[in-house]
């Protein structure tokens, strides 16, 4: 054979393992163990105070934000008591300007109301109780002046309401001063100042004095001018929170018509009384024609709501009103009419309470008996009670309150 190299391929140069020289392999083991060693020295030699600043830095840092997040809150909190303080104060500058506001208007009222009493006192107008009197300047404040509407005719009727409901001589007097309650039946003159009539009148004021003398002459046609003219002259003479008309045919039990007001007494402009809405009568010589029925519509129709004349109460503001504005305010046929016809446009409160208008026995005297007495009361076909002369005594033993009530009530 030829000389042929044994082992071919596979054959090993000297000092190589698999074509790798050894010394090669030496220097790669040398520099991975450097390599490792390096690696293993940085993460084992790391100062442990330093790592301990590090760990406080990061609970620094984490309780930092904590406390940066609950001052937040507490800001939040504050900002929103903050808040909450603004509003209140706004509310209260609110109640602030109301009561302003109620305070200046009830002054602008009394400032007209005053130069009203003024104008009619010069010009000899309804503000008279007894003949040359002067209107004192300072008006005394009172509750409430009930004026009971009554006639020349009319002297039983009155000697049957002082037998009854209204008290008489000291006891009227007392009640004025002790409870602010003014009563007082409410008359003008006649056609010819000076008559029998009036003489009669005189007499009767000299034994009672229980009138308000109005510059009117009297007639039961000219009962919308009466009432105006007692609303201006009570305004003129007494400051009252209320103002009430009763006709001298009714029952009345003052106590509970002192509570009634009570309820309404904070209220600026607040009209009381038996609301109802009537027909508008077009034909002539039924007892309550209304003349002019053409401007309330078509025939058939009813008034606007308003109290029945038989009793009513409005507050100061409203009997200001009606005193400044006298000369200028229309006249229906009908008292009460014209009374509701006033306060249409105006913001006026109005109150529709039963316990004005209750019937007379058994009606009044079954709520006595429950513990609840009417504040007035009639027999609404007579618009009054029927025969109120002889009757008005049963009514009033019937349903009285007792005559203890109006000294016991508070108000």
């Amino acid at each position: 054979m030829m000389g042929l190299p044994v082992g071919g391929r596979n054959q090993r140069g000297p000092g190589g393992v698999g074509g790798i020289s050894t010394r090669w392999l030496t220097l790669l083991c040398i520099s991975s163990f450097c390599f490792g060693a390096l690696i293993s020295n940085r993460i084992g030699s790391s100062d442990p105070v330093k790592l301990n600043e590090k760990a406080e830095s990061l609970k620094d840092y984490h309780e930092g934000s904590i406390n940066v997040a609950a001052d937040c809150d507490t800001k939040n909190s504050e900002t929103s008591i903050h808040a909450a303080n603004i509003l209140s104060q706004v509310s209260k500058t609110h109640d602030v300007i109301m009561t302003l506001d109620k305070t200046i208007s009830s002054l602008e009222m009394q400032l007209a109301a005053t130069r009203a009493a003024q104008a009619t006192n010069l010009n000899g107008s309804p503000a008279v109780t007894n003949q040359g009197a002067e209107i004192p300047r300072e008006r005394p404040k009172v509750f409430f002046v009930m004026g009971i509407i009554t006639a020349f005719s009319s002297r039983k009727r009155r000697d049957s309401i002082r037998d009854t409901w209204m008290p008489q001589g000291s006891k009227l007097k007392q009640l004025e001063k002790e409870k602010g309650v003014i009563i007082r039946f409410v008359i003008g003159h006649s056609a010819t100042p000076g008559g029998v009539l009036d003489r009669a009148i005189d007499a009767e004021e000299a034994q009672h004095q229980d009138f308000l003398r109005l510059n009117h002459i009297e007639g039961y046609h000219e009962l919308s001018s009466k009432t105006q003219i007692y609303f201006s002259t009570a305004v003129a003479k007494w400051d009252a929170d209320f103002f009430i008309k009763v006709d001298d045919d009714v029952h009345a039990n003052l106590g509970m018509i002192a509570s009634t007001l009570m309820r309404h007494r904070a209220k600026p402009r607040v009209y009381i009384g038996c609301m109802k809405s009537g027909p508008v009568l077009a034909q002539k010589g039924a007892k309550y024609h209304e003349p002019e029925y053409w401007k309330f519509g078509e025939e058939g129709n009813k008034y606007f709501r308003h109290a029945t004349g038989q009793l009513y109460a409005i507050s100061k503001d409203l009997a200001t009103y009606i005193s400044i504005n006298r000369p200028i305010l229309h006249k229906y046929a009908n008292e009460d009419v014209s009374l509701g016809s006033w306060f249409i446009g105006l913001d006026v409160e109005h109150i529709d309470d039963r316990n004005l208008c209750c019937g007379t026995p058994p009606d009044c005297e079954w709520k006595t008996q429950a513990g609840n007495p009417c504040a007035a009361s009639f027999d609404w076909s007579c618009s009054g009670i029927c025969k109120s002369v002889e009757r008005m005594q049963e009514v009033h033993e019937r349903c009285g309150e007792g005559e203890g009530a109006v000294w016991n009530a508070i108000f």
